[in-house]
Protein backbone atom coordinates (compact mmCIF):
# COMPACT_ATOMS: atom_id res chain seq x y z
CA UNK A 1 0.00 0.00 0.00
CA UNK A 2 1.48 3.43 -0.81
CA UNK A 3 0.50 4.94 1.77
CA UNK A 4 2.00 2.78 4.30
CA UNK A 5 5.56 3.45 2.84
CA UNK A 6 5.00 7.15 2.21
CA UNK A 7 4.60 6.91 5.86
CA UNK A 8 7.61 4.50 6.27
CA UNK A 9 9.86 7.05 3.73
CA UNK A 10 8.84 10.41 6.14
CA UNK A 11 9.59 8.35 9.30
CA UNK A 12 12.85 6.80 8.89
CA UNK A 13 16.13 9.38 8.73
CA UNK A 14 18.24 6.68 6.41
CA UNK A 15 19.21 8.29 2.95
CA UNK A 16 17.56 5.53 1.13
CA UNK A 17 13.98 6.83 2.36
CA UNK A 18 14.62 10.69 2.11
CA UNK A 19 15.44 9.73 -1.64
CA UNK A 20 12.06 7.47 -1.91
CA UNK A 21 10.44 10.50 -0.27
CA UNK A 22 11.91 12.87 -2.65
CA UNK A 23 10.69 10.43 -5.72
CA UNK A 24 7.53 9.95 -4.31
CA UNK A 25 7.24 14.06 -4.58
CA UNK A 26 8.80 14.75 -7.60
CA UNK A 27 5.52 11.52 -9.09
CA UNK A 28 3.31 13.84 -7.07
CA UNK A 29 4.34 17.10 -8.98
CA UNK A 30 4.31 15.59 -12.12
CA UNK A 31 0.61 14.25 -11.61
CA UNK A 32 -0.48 17.68 -10.69
CA UNK A 33 1.22 19.27 -13.22
CA UNK A 34 -0.49 16.78 -16.32
CA UNK A 35 -3.68 17.02 -14.24
CA UNK A 36 -3.97 20.90 -14.65
CA UNK A 37 -3.04 20.81 -18.32
CA UNK A 38 -5.77 18.15 -19.11
CA UNK A 39 -9.00 19.71 -19.84
CA UNK A 40 -12.06 17.55 -20.38
CA UNK A 41 -15.19 19.88 -22.13
CA UNK A 42 -17.79 19.93 -19.52
CA UNK A 43 -20.55 21.99 -18.42
CA UNK A 44 -20.85 24.99 -17.69
CA UNK A 45 -16.77 25.18 -17.21
CA UNK A 46 -14.29 22.79 -18.58
CA UNK A 47 -13.24 20.19 -16.22
CA UNK A 48 -9.07 19.33 -15.38
CA UNK A 49 -9.05 16.48 -12.68
CA UNK A 50 -6.31 18.44 -10.14
CA UNK A 51 -8.60 18.05 -6.97
CA UNK A 52 -9.05 14.92 -8.18
CA UNK A 53 -4.96 14.07 -7.99
CA UNK A 54 -5.03 16.21 -4.54
CA UNK A 55 -7.35 13.94 -2.79
CA UNK A 56 -5.53 10.75 -4.22
CA UNK A 57 -2.13 12.48 -3.29
CA UNK A 58 -3.11 12.89 -0.09
CA UNK A 59 -4.54 9.59 0.44
CA UNK A 60 -2.00 7.20 -0.92
CA UNK A 61 0.95 9.96 1.11
CA UNK A 62 -0.58 10.64 3.96
CA UNK A 63 -0.49 14.19 5.37
CA UNK A 64 3.17 15.06 5.89
CA UNK A 65 4.17 14.16 2.26
CA UNK A 66 0.79 14.55 0.51
CA UNK A 67 0.76 18.19 2.10
CA UNK A 68 4.71 18.54 1.26
CA UNK A 69 3.84 17.20 -2.49
CA UNK A 70 1.32 19.89 -3.16
CA UNK A 71 3.73 22.40 -1.60
CA UNK A 72 6.42 21.76 -3.79
CA UNK A 73 4.01 22.05 -6.72
CA UNK A 74 3.21 25.04 -5.76
CA UNK A 75 6.93 26.52 -5.36
CA UNK A 76 7.87 24.66 -8.97
CA UNK A 77 5.33 27.22 -10.04
CA UNK A 78 6.12 29.84 -8.24
CA UNK A 79 9.65 29.69 -9.47
CA UNK A 80 7.92 29.66 -13.13
CA UNK A 81 8.03 26.27 -14.43
CA UNK A 82 4.41 25.91 -16.14
CA UNK A 83 2.97 23.27 -13.96
CA UNK A 84 -0.39 25.46 -13.28
CA UNK A 85 -3.52 25.84 -15.39
CA UNK A 86 -2.62 28.83 -17.10
CA UNK A 87 0.66 30.79 -16.31
CA UNK A 88 3.35 30.53 -13.43
CA UNK A 89 5.47 32.63 -10.99
CA UNK A 90 4.32 34.41 -8.09
CA UNK A 91 1.78 36.76 -9.82
CA UNK A 92 -0.05 34.01 -10.86
CA UNK A 93 -0.19 33.00 -6.98
CA UNK A 94 -1.96 36.13 -6.38
CA UNK A 95 -4.02 36.16 -9.15
CA UNK A 96 -7.56 34.27 -8.82
CA UNK A 97 -6.63 30.55 -8.08
CA UNK A 98 -3.92 30.88 -5.48
CA UNK A 99 -6.50 30.51 -2.54
CA UNK A 100 -7.78 27.27 -4.61
CA UNK A 101 -3.72 26.37 -4.70
CA UNK A 102 -3.63 27.05 -0.73
CA UNK A 103 -7.00 24.40 -0.64
CA UNK A 104 -5.27 22.00 -2.37
CA UNK A 105 -2.38 21.95 0.40
CA UNK A 106 -5.35 21.79 3.12
CA UNK A 107 -7.03 19.45 0.91
CA UNK A 108 -4.06 16.75 0.79
CA UNK A 109 -2.78 17.51 4.27
CA UNK A 110 -6.93 16.46 5.46
CA UNK A 111 -7.56 13.76 2.86
CA UNK A 112 -3.91 11.92 4.50
CA UNK A 113 -4.55 12.76 7.72
CA UNK A 114 -8.22 10.75 7.90
CA UNK A 115 -6.37 7.88 5.80
CA UNK A 116 -3.79 7.64 8.76
CA UNK A 117 -6.34 7.58 11.73
CA UNK A 118 -9.61 6.72 10.39
CA UNK A 119 -11.74 3.58 9.18
CA UNK A 120 -12.40 4.92 5.46
CA UNK A 121 -14.51 1.60 3.89
CA UNK A 122 -17.87 2.93 4.81
CA UNK A 123 -19.49 5.42 2.08
CA UNK A 124 -20.34 8.17 4.64
CA UNK A 125 -16.82 8.08 5.92
CA UNK A 126 -15.27 8.52 2.69
CA UNK A 127 -18.05 10.84 1.26
CA UNK A 128 -17.52 12.91 4.12
CA UNK A 129 -14.14 13.21 4.19
CA UNK A 130 -13.54 14.02 0.71
CA UNK A 131 -16.59 16.46 1.04
CA UNK A 132 -14.45 18.17 3.84
CA UNK A 133 -11.20 18.23 1.77
CA UNK A 134 -13.33 19.63 -1.37
CA UNK A 135 -14.32 22.60 1.52
CA UNK A 136 -10.88 23.07 1.90
CA UNK A 137 -10.05 23.41 -1.45
CA UNK A 138 -13.10 25.98 -1.98
CA UNK A 139 -12.66 27.91 1.29
CA UNK A 140 -10.20 29.51 1.13
CA UNK A 141 -10.69 29.86 -2.81
CA UNK A 142 -13.92 31.54 -2.58
CA UNK A 143 -12.65 34.02 0.20
CA UNK A 144 -9.16 35.09 -1.91
CA UNK A 145 -11.92 35.82 -5.08
CA UNK A 146 -14.03 37.90 -2.20
CA UNK A 147 -10.53 39.59 -1.48
CA UNK A 148 -10.10 40.31 -4.83
CA UNK A 149 -13.53 40.61 -6.87
CA UNK A 150 -15.29 41.25 -3.82
CA UNK A 151 -17.83 39.31 -1.95
CA UNK A 152 -20.96 39.72 -4.25
CA UNK A 153 -18.88 37.86 -7.21
CA UNK A 154 -17.12 34.75 -5.76
CA UNK A 155 -19.20 32.28 -5.09
CA UNK A 156 -21.18 33.36 -8.62
CA UNK A 157 -18.13 32.96 -10.47
CA UNK A 158 -15.71 30.59 -7.91
CA UNK A 159 -18.24 27.80 -6.58
CA UNK A 160 -21.19 27.83 -8.23
CA UNK A 161 -20.12 26.90 -12.22
CA UNK A 162 -17.70 24.04 -10.95
CA UNK A 163 -19.65 22.28 -8.56
CA UNK A 164 -21.37 19.91 -11.26
CA UNK A 165 -17.59 18.86 -12.07
CA UNK A 166 -16.55 18.99 -8.51
CA UNK A 167 -19.55 16.65 -8.01
CA UNK A 168 -18.58 14.27 -10.59
CA UNK A 169 -14.65 14.26 -8.72
CA UNK A 170 -15.97 13.99 -5.51
CA UNK A 171 -18.02 10.84 -6.06
CA UNK A 172 -15.41 9.02 -8.49
CA UNK A 173 -13.08 9.86 -5.40
CA UNK A 174 -14.97 8.25 -2.98
CA UNK A 175 -15.50 4.80 -5.25
CA UNK A 176 -11.64 4.64 -5.78
CA UNK A 177 -11.09 5.43 -2.03
CA UNK A 178 -14.06 2.24 -1.10
CA UNK A 179 -12.40 0.16 -4.19
CA UNK A 180 -8.89 0.74 -2.65
CA UNK A 181 -9.47 0.03 1.25
CA UNK A 182 -11.26 -3.01 0.35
Amino acid sequence: MINARARRAVSERSSDSLLQSALLVLAGTALLAISAHIQVPFWPVKLSMQSFVVLAIGFAYGSRLGALTVLTYILEGALGLPVFQSGAGLAYLAGPTGGYLLGFVLAAGLMGYAAERLDLRSLPAVAGTVLLAMVAIYGPGIAWLAVLFGAENALPYGLFPFVPGEALKAALATAAIIAFRR
